[in-house]
């Protein structure tokens, strides 16, 4: 038979060879097929200084303008995409198999939600700043009353069920009711501000289903990240996607932390930028030689950036420059976060991010950070009017314990 050059055909090594091809370019995993056939716009990268900068298509499946985002690090974990919901217009109706929270970026207008077999809809409203979450499954539509565009962020778990079951068919049109998340109540929307701990990690968090205003709403004092900080988590529609809103103090910025891929950082108030880079080129790469190794992201309200862009543990670091609070919010998907990976039940885990690397943790205190980054920091504060508060006592070596995090501000 004629010899088949088409590499269909499997050759066996010879004595001393390895089978296959050794090295090869990653297949298009079901999500990324899915992408590319919606035919709008697909944006990669490390970030973005505004999603209102990005340029929308026509999306004939959702009714709007739109392009997806599949920031470096999310790949195959969670999807996002901005969509515009056209003045005095609406979005058509959807209904999926995957969890999605949406933020109000740009307008003003309401959900529409039900579920198979239900004739009446509960209906809320949104503004600029409002941060919700759509039932698994249920029916939904976006309407815009106004006569100015709305612009909508959505997170979702798409390419998990996508790469995992390959069928967007079912994925649209699955008829099961999930009456544990979901089952039409009146009062589901209505906003909750009982504040409660997370029972895994003990942190705030509230038990809401929206959020009227992510920006400006007040936040509970945490101090992990930097000296006053604050945060809170939604705890939202029985999601197993994760997500947290933080705020660093004008003239504050946060300590350097390593973690796996999955978190993007969302700006909401206020404009900065972050550094990342692996963490195999140690806690001062600008004094060691490595600053071309280093990415740089700023942004704006509205802007996106990954915090570990690649595979694998990669530092981290949040620098606030105007004179607002730097207002964040982190978008982990599902399963990603330390307190919700899969693992044996039971086993301790660290919250690595809030503990020094002397304690075991991923931190890098301000002691023994890059001198680069304070001086860049004074020096871009100054230029945008600001003034730095960090103070010279956080610089100065090991505190007393606890006391590196207790602010009299």
């Amino acid at each position: 038979m004629p010899h088949d050059d088409s590499g269909k055909h499997w050759h066996e090594p010879k004595a001393g060879e390895n089978a296959g091809l050794g090295k090869f370019a990653r297949p298009a995993m079901p999500y990324d097929r899915f992408m590319e056939a919606e035919g709008v716009p697909c944006y990669r990268g490390i970030g973005v200084r505004t999603v209102l900068d990005l340029p929308l298509a026509p999306w004939t499946r959702l009714g709007g303008r739109g392009t997806y985002i599949q920031l470096y690090g999310t790949e195959g974990l969670w999807g996002m995409y901005v969509i515009e919901v056209p003045p005095g217009g609406a979005l058509e109706i959807e209904r999926h198999l995957y969890e999605k929270v949406v933020l109000v970026v740009e307008g003003r207008g309401s959900t529409e939600v039900w579920q198979e077999g239900q004739a009446k809809k509960v209906t809320f409203e949104w503004q600029k700043g409002s941060l919700f979450s759509i039932p698994l499954n249920a029916f939904h539509r976006f309407v815009n009353a106004t006569n100015a565009p709305a612009t909508l962020l959505c997170g979702t778990t798409a390419p998990n069920m996508m790469n995992l079951l390959d069928n967007p068919y079912f994925i649209f049109n699955c008829s099961h009711n999930f009456n544990d998340r979901y089952a039409g109540n009146e009062e589901y929307f209505r906003p909750n501000d009982d504040i409660e701990a997370d029972p895994v990690r003990g942190l705030a968090m509230k038990r809401t289903n929206l959020l009227n205003d992510v920006v400006n709403s007040d936040l509970p004092l945490d101090n992990r990240r930097s000296p006053g900080y604050r945060r809170i988590e939604p705890h939202m529609a029985g999601n197993r996607f994760y997500l947290w809103i933080g705020q660093h103090e004008t003239g504050r910025y946060s300590k350097a932390h390593a973690h796996a891929s999955a978190a993007i950082l969302l700006c909401l108030k206020g404009k900065g930028y972050t550094y990342t880079w692996p963490a195999v080129l140690g806690t001062t790469p600008w004094k060691d030689g490595h600053a071309d190794k280093v990415m740089r992201q700023d942004y704006e309200y509205g802007g996106l950036v990954t915090a570990a862009p690649m595979s694998g543990d990669w530092f981290h670091q949040h620098f606030g420059v105007s004179k607002d609070p730097l207002r964040l919010s982190a978008w982990f998907g599902a399963n990603n976060s330390t307190s919700r990976k899969p693992g044996r039940p039971g086993e301790a885990i660290t919250d690595r991010g809030a503990i020094d690397i002397k304690n075991g943790g991923g931190a890098v205190p301000y002691h023994e950070e890059d001198p680069h980054l304070r001086k860049e920091f004074e020096e871009t504060l100054a230029q945008n009017g600001a003034v730095s508060r960090m103070e010279q006592r956080f610089y100065d070596g090991p505190l007393a314990a606890g006391e590196e995090f207790k602010d009299p501000f």
